[in-house]
Parts: C-alpha cells; sequence; structure tokens
C-alpha cells in the first residue's frame, strides 16, 4: 500500500509501540482529534497516544488509503482490548511540509 511517508511512519511506529518516533512524525504545534477530545502539540499527542496504549492496547492495520492534495484518509482495522474489537476506522491526516499537521480518527 502506497501512503505518504508521515502516515506509514505513524503506522510503523504505532505498530511498534514507539512514542518517540511517532510524535516525531507530527508538527510541533500538530493537533489530534480522538473520543471528542482535542490534544494540541507533540507532548499533548504523546501522552493522549500512550494513554489510549494502556487503556485499549490496540494495534491499526491499514486496509486502504485515499490522498487528495495535502489530505490523506486511511481506512484501518483496529484491534485491542475494548468492546466490538476489531473496528474499522477512518483516520484523517493533513501533512504540511512533510509531516502531519492534523489528524482526525473517526
Amino acid at each position: 500500500m502506497d501512503m505518504i511517508d508521515a502516515v506509514q511512519a505513524y503506522f510503523d511506529a504505532d505498530r511498534n509501540q514507539d512514542p518517540d518516533i511517532l510524535t516525531k512524525v507530527f508538527c510541533t504545534d500538530a493537533i489530534v482529534h480522538d473520543e471528542g477530545e482535542r490534544h494540541v502539540g507533540s507532548t499533548e499527542i504523546q501522552n493522549w497516544w500512550l494513554a489510549a496504549k494502556a487503556k485499549y492496547n490496540h494495534v491499526a492495520e491499514p486496509l486502504e488509503t485515499e490522498t487528495t492534495g495535502d489530505k490523506v484518509t486511511v481506512r484501518a482495522k483496529v484491534s485491542g482490548n475494548f468492546p466490538n474489537s476489531p473496528v474499522t476506522l477512518n483516520y484523517v491526516f493533513c501533512i504540511k511540509d512533510g509531516k502531519i499537521a492534523e489528524m482526525g480518527v473517526k
């Protein structure tokens, strides 16, 4: 599957449970929207990711991707410790200067 490098790096870091690599693929002022909350900046994003991993012990497996300009949408199968696992979620990324500027999970 062909993905923009920053998006591929996000899923690789997620799969390898590497918060340091994950944080580096985001712009320093990036925004993540997940579960009705907004997380801004590298520190908040890393804290969000670590808390989600601890709570759900999840992994996201990309199924398909679509890129339109600076927007990348990835459908992924997410498995973990939560009801109805696995589920299919859409990750929507906005890319700026080769890094993730914004990400939403629906």
